[in-house]
């Protein structure tokens, strides 16, 4: 089952909040939660109240556990914008715009949560076959650096 919490007309740009919630989509609750309560912007505040409310909609209106819910959706659309005047040189005049977002999250708890299988030795699996190609290729260098010599001295030896 799915729960949403909207945060509507929050005062900061939706270019600034979609860094925070590109960060959170498809993380279980609790490690979004962590994720966002030790990032430093104002935005991540006002994801943790967004988010905060969905899990409360989650426990008290769907009867959904927290443990299992996960992050499918996090979304940031524009709000309206503000237009205001700010006086320049000469008794002109410019625009300050002040934009606004609408900020929706979305939980389910219908997608399994992932944990990350960590390999041994920390290595990427293309990482081996990187080093093969490459060592076949040094390899075949190798051998036509050995052939040269032996070329070399053969046209010496008709001359």
């Amino acid at each position: 089952m799915q729960v949403r919490s909207t945060y509507r007309y929050a005062k900061i740009s939706a270019f600034k909040v979609r860094e925070v919630t590109r960060a959170i989509q498809g993380l279980p609750v609790s490690a979004a939660l962590d994720l966002v309560a030790f990032s430093p912007k104002k935005a991540a505040g006002l994801i943790a109240k967004t988010l905060k409310s969905a899990v409360a909609n989650a426990e008290n209106n769907a009867n959904l556990r927290v443990d299992g819910l996960v992050v499918k959706e996090a979304t940031v659309g524009e709000g309206p914008t503000q237009k205001r005047m700010m006086t320049r040189a000469r008794g002109s005049g410019s625009q300050i715009l002040k934009r606004s977002s609408h900020i929706r999250i979305i939980l389910t708890d219908e997608i399994e949560i992932k944990t990350r299988d960590k390999k041994k030795g920390g290595k990427k699996a293309g990482a081996s076959k990187k080093k093969q190609t490459q060592t076949k290729a040094a390899k075949e260098t190798k051998e036509s650096r050995k052939a040269e010599p032996e070329q070399t001295e053969k046209s010496e030896a008709k001359e």
